[in-house]
């Protein structure tokens, strides 16, 4: 194990970040360049080694992570980056990304605070690149069977390496300029670089992956066509379909969802725009939606110089300590403050928005809500509590509905959905349609990044097998799983 003593003698320490009114003028990662490294070897002797690690089971991938806190703590930074990647393409994605279920399920965690399991993976991971571990491993010998993957984010990029690193031909199609999903466009760049993106890419196209984009499957290419080019396809097109608020004043300019909002943001940083189209410069901001997607518009429009920034919720303010029925090691519903929180705004819980109210030129101005509370498990309105406050720009960031059905996709296929909308799979994740495969967002619905590399990977092993009749790859999750953090 690391430190036997260690998390008896060392205290958690986490990455330090840079101060507010340095990183709302600039677009870099809020945390300071450096800081992880002097502390990290430490943090990660904190581990215990349990006899039975619950951080695996916290997360999706099933990282080793005991495995590689060892070889973090003893500074052996080539093993510990090749026993990270042995479960995960992309661990510097989620060790910026994901809200760390391993730490919620870590076994310290029951009565101390838990190991900085993320923090360890992202630093294992920059000093890796950095080293020059990271490397392009093109595979042996090739297949001659050919696989289009229709989505660049985290699952689609996930299964595609792996598909191409067991020798078949493999080609990802994005419907956007620059390859990433969500990861390019959705996450703004201080929360990732998209140098992170960027190399990645360059190991995959040495690998032999190839890329195709603006090219939409449904629109630009008939999906059928697609089927008969390839011996099989694999959709990692997201749950990209935002979900609408259709309250009166909807129609207003200025209202806009977070997918509107935040890619333009993004396009400034590419070199795209020098201004965004969509700004919040000198305006009163309303956020509705207490999750990641709006903290995310929180940061964008602080570092846009919004005049203020103002984020609702509908549902009551989390706790700061576990439920009784979010026991460890599940994943608590907590109260938290992002870095985004920390730079400045409001938020304010146990709102609905009524309707909005604009001026004589169609352009919203304000908004006006009402407080709500649960009433024998049904969420009603408080009279006597309405209220309206300023609203030049407003983001909907209220989550996903699902796969998008008006591209054509869905129905050029043949795709059957389940009863939640999503395109049903069986425990390969293979579709109704022979040779195409799902796996991500487009099947799972709207999740999290750890599950969108663990559903690539398990999808590119039910393809592997289709084509070549076995499989070695790995395949951390079926279907039908539900960690204990879900």
């Amino acid at each position: 194990m690391a430190d036997p003593k260690g998390f008896l003698t060392t205290g958690r320490e986490v990455a330090e970040t840079r101060p507010v009114a340095e990183r709302v003028k600039d677009w870099n990662e809020v945390y300071v360049p450096g800081s992880l490294l002097p502390i990290i070897s430490k943090q990660a002797g904190r581990c215990m080694d349990c006899g039975i690690p619950f951080c695996h089971n916290g997360c999706p991938l099933g990282n080793l992570i005991p495995e590689w806190n060892d070889y973090a703590y003893r500074e052996d930074w080539a093993a510990a980056s090749e026993r990270l990647h042995a479960t995960n393409n992309f661990p510097e994605f989620t060790g910026r990304l994901c809200p760390a279920p391993c730490e919620s399920a870590c076994v310290l965690g029951i009565n101390q605070p838990a190991v900085t399991i993320k923090n360890v993976e992202v630093s294992i991971i920059d000093k890796a690149w950095d080293s020059g571990d990271v490397t392009p491993q093109p595979p042996d010998r090739l297949s001659g069977k050919t696989v289009a993957v229709v989505g660049s984010g985290p699952a689609g990029l996930a299964a595609a390496q792996q598909l191409t690193r067991a020798g078949h031909t493999v080609a990802v199609y994005e419907r956007a300029d620059r390859i990433g999903g969500l990861l390019r466009y959705g996450i703004p760049e201080f929360k990732m670089e998209k140098v992170h993106i960027n190399r990645r890419i360059e190991q995959m196209r040495a690998e032999g992956t190839k890329f195709r984009t603006e090219v939409e499957i449904g629109r630009d290419l008939d999906a059928t066509k697609l089927r008969r080019r390839y011996d099989a396809v694999v959709i990692a097109a997201g749950a990209t379909v935002s979900r609408d608020l259709p309250v009166p004043g909807r129609e207003l300019n200025g209202i806009h969802f977070a997918m509107e909002y935040l890619p333009l943001a993004n396009k400034v940083q590419e070199g795209d725009f020098v201004a965004p189209p969509i700004t919040a410069e000198g305006k009163h901001v309303v956020v509705i939606g207490g999750g990641d997607t709006g903290a995310d518009c929180v940061g964008t429009a602080h570092r846009q110089g919004a005049a203020s920034v103002t984020q609702l919720e509908i549902m009551p303010r989390p706790g700061d300590e576990r439920n009784a029925n979010q026991p460890w090691p599940t994943f608590p519903m907590l109260y938290k403050v992002t870095s985004a929180h920390e730079e400045g705004g409001e938020r304010v819980y146990s709102v609905s928005t009524t309707h909005f109210e604009g001026d004589e030129d169609g352009n919203v101005q304000f908004l006006h809500l009402i407080e709500v509370a649960f009433e024998d498990g049904k969420l009603v309105q408080k009279p006597g509590t309405e209220r309206k406050i300023p609203a030049q720009l407003v983001t909907l960031a209220m989550g996903f509905t699902g796969i998008d059905k008006a591209n054509g996709l869905v129905e050029q296929f043949g795709l059957e959905l389940d009863e939640r909308g999503n395109v049903a799979r069986d425990a390969d994740f293979a579709t109704n349609v022979d040779g195409v495969f799902v796996a991500g967002d487009a099947g799972r619905g709207q999740s999290l990044i750890v599950w969108a590399i663990a559903e690539g990977r398990s999808a590119a092993r039910g393809v592997d097998r289709y084509l070549t009749g076995a499989s070695a790859l790995p395949a951390p999750i079926r279907p039908t799983d539900r960690a204990l953090t879900v």
